[in-house]
């Protein structure tokens, strides 16, 4: 279940009483402009060499984000990549002299590695094969050359593991996939120990005590059941593992490979899942677990650790915090400091001396006291779920009869959370206070809150969306004539069926890279997804055995019963949700003598990377929902 939320996603409530009186009324905010919201960072990605001695980060160049490194002790920054298609953000030291980074083509997912110096020289293409798509398994921090990485070079449904010299580019095959093989686990000597495999419906977990023996089967669970191998543990015998095997939520277990058995549980939370824990590779001790209830939060398994995030939160306090990466040592870090109002600033922390420097704003022109709070709230659906959500209100508004934007997330198997999100800032900031639910099926609250959403596409997950508008009217908030809806991926998914299952309830909508047959949107799906397909049936539907239940949630359909206006966007070089679902939905209503404004970047994917795409894009919707609401 884990890897498929990972490959397939595209994230304590106040009652309304109390957000009235937190948001009051003061002064509307400026007008920002639309391009200050969307526009690449000023520096980004900051991140610090093995020895400590160089800082690395992302800054523009021919309006691409290319990678940058200056001396941590001073001096000039010297851009090292000249990349003018597409923005980098991906990347990572290898050594003390050289920096790895991936990048696709015009969307199309299919991403190569390349390897440059430190000086910007000996620019190389290490995975130079077409229509193949590279993932970096192990970057082998101790290791001055090699990395471990998959490639779906050989068979385009699964992905082989590879050693890579990244100075040579030598290519060497260490762990070949029969078929079934849907991820790989290396141990803290970077030797390939684990296997996780799948049949479509079940997973299975294949271990080796070394590289020179035979993988064998040692567990097997339903994708319904959460056993996601994290690390091994410091002597490389057994694993900590993420797991809600027994329970109904993610908890961090240790696990022994010999007994096979869960041996403990190092923490789990009463109400929400438990997904990720940190470790530190030089002191080899647990550090710290993340998990999200409205917000990030943090259980500290490390007295060091906790020493340096409270030293930190003084200086920040209501912000939060980001130790994002470090050298070798553990006593040089890149600090990342945020809040739901700012995309924050980026800090270099040297831990001996307490030393806090400034390295970079993120936006600087997005100032934070012209934007918006985003606030945690709850609602009941109308078969008694609660859902959790967020609104965020213009800044000095009265919060009442507003113009509202329903933006419901993507995935759907991925959820929301508190933090800075430039179109919900966008829309506030033009005077639409904006509506963010985890409906069934978000992850984060448990097993049965997700399998809730099985088969539900248009369903139930739909009446979550529909309740949630049905509870702001009733608070007063939302003005009933000024509902629009705006979503991408699955969002863009529900946007149409909302326009189609529920005509009334919204002023128009927004379709970004959205589903709109789910026939069509199954039998398309990239090949590498192939190993999930029995997965997606279960989880979707099936079109042989459920081809009633999928015609009666295809909005396609059901265009005839859209009555609002649509603007739908798309990407030409889409993979997940091909330019042929935005198309279908465009040409239907064009049937039916309905112009839809439809606009298609054909240097784009699954969204828009490109800045003046993106620029071109929400000049679209800001217009369309002016005119609409």
């Amino acid at each position: 279940m884990k890897s498929f939320r990972i490959i397939f996603s595209l994230i304590a409530a106040a009652s309304i009483v109390c957000l009235l009186t937190i948001i009051g009324c003061t002064q509307p905010a400026k007008q920002i402009p639309m391009r200050d919201f969307f526009k690449n960072p000023e520096k980004a990605y900051f991140q610090v060499s093995p020895d400590g001695d160089y800082i690395s980060f992302t800054q523009p160049y021919e309006k691409r984000m290319n990678i940058f490194v200056q001396p941590r002790a001073g001096g000039e920054a010297k851009r090292i990549t000249s990349v003018t298609d597409r923005d980098l953000s991906g990347y990572f030291w290898k050594g003390n002299d050289r920096l790895l980074f991936v990048k696709d083509f015009g969307g199309d997912e299919n991403f190569h590695l390349f390897a440059v110096d430190r000086e910007g020289k000996q620019m190389k293409d290490l995975t130079p094969f077409d229509s193949v798509q590279v993932q970096v398994i192990d970057d082998l921090k101790d290791h001055e050359t090699d990395v471990i990485i998959g490639m779906n070079k050989r068979v385009k449904e699964v992905f082989d593991a590879y050693r890579l010299n990244t100075v040579t580019g030598a290519l060497t095959m260490v762990a070949e996939n029969p078929g079934n093989i849907t991820g790989w686990l290396t141990d803290h000597d970077g030797h390939i120990r684990i296997a996780t495999t799948t049949d479509g419906v079940n997973t299975s977990i294949l271990y080796r005590e070394t590289e020179k023996n035979r993988f064998k089967t040692i567990l097997t669970t339903t994708f319904k059941e959460t056993f996601q191998p994290l690390f091994f543990t410091f002597d490389n015998k057994n694993l900590y593992a993420v797991s809600n095997i027994g329970r109904d939520r993610n908890a961090i277990v240790t696990f022994d490979l010999s007994a096979v058995k869960e041996t403990g549980v190092i923490f789990e939370h009463p109400e929400v899942d438990v997904d990720g824990m940190s470790y530190s590779r030089l002191r080899k001790v647990l550090t710290e677990i993340s998990y999200v209830t409205w917000k990030q939060e943090r259980k500290f398994l490390d007295k060091e650790t906790e020493a340096v995030y409270s030293a930190l939160q003084k200086k920040f306090p209501n912000y939060e915090l980001h130790l994002t990466f470090n050298n070798k040592q553990e006593d040089v870090f890149t600090v990342r400091v945020l809040s739901d109002r700012t995309l924050g600033w980026y800090y270099l922390y040297e831990k001996r001396t307490d030393k806090l420097t400034k390295l970079a704003d993120r936006n600087p022109w997005l100032i934070e006291n012209d934007l918006a709070e985003m606030k945690p709230i709850e609602y009941t659906s109308r078969d008694g779920l609660i859902i959790h959500g967020y609104l965020t209100l213009p800044k000095g508004a009265t919060p009442k009869n507003l113009p509202i934007v329903v933006n419901p997330h993507g995935g759907p198997w991925a959820r929301d959370q508190w933090g800075f999100n430039p179109e919900v800032q966008f829309l506030a900031n033009r005077g639409y206070a904006v509506l963010q639910m985890n409906f069934r099926g978000s992850t984060g609250y448990g097993r049965k809150f997700w399998e809730l959403s099985f088969k539900q596409w248009g369903k139930t997950m739909q009446n979550d969306v529909t309740d949630g508008v049905k509870w702001l009217i009733a608070q007063g908030i939302a003005d009933p004539k000024r509902v629009a809806i705006y979503g991408a991926s699955y969002g863009g998914y529900t946007t149409l069926a909302g326009l189609t299952f529920t005509p009334d309830l919204y002023a128009c909508g927004v379709d970004y890279v959205g589903v709109s047959n789910i026939f069509t949107w199954l039998k398309a799906i990239p090949p590498y997804w192939k190993p999930y397909l029995e997965m997606l049936k279960e989880m979707v539907g099936d079109p042989q055995k459920d081809s009633l239940l999928l015609a009666s949630a295809s909005p396609v359909f059901h265009a005839n019963d859209i009555k609002t206006p649509l603007l739908v966007a798309a990407g030409a070089k889409d993979p997940r949700v091909p330019l042929a679902e935005s198309d279908q939905i465009v040409n239907a209503l064009k049937k039916k003598g309905i112009d839809v404004p439809y606009m298609v970047k054909q240097n784009e994917g699954h969204g828009y990377s490109n800045e003046e795409n993106r620029f071109d894009f929400y000049e679209a919707m800001e217009k369309f929902l002016a005119k609409h609401l």
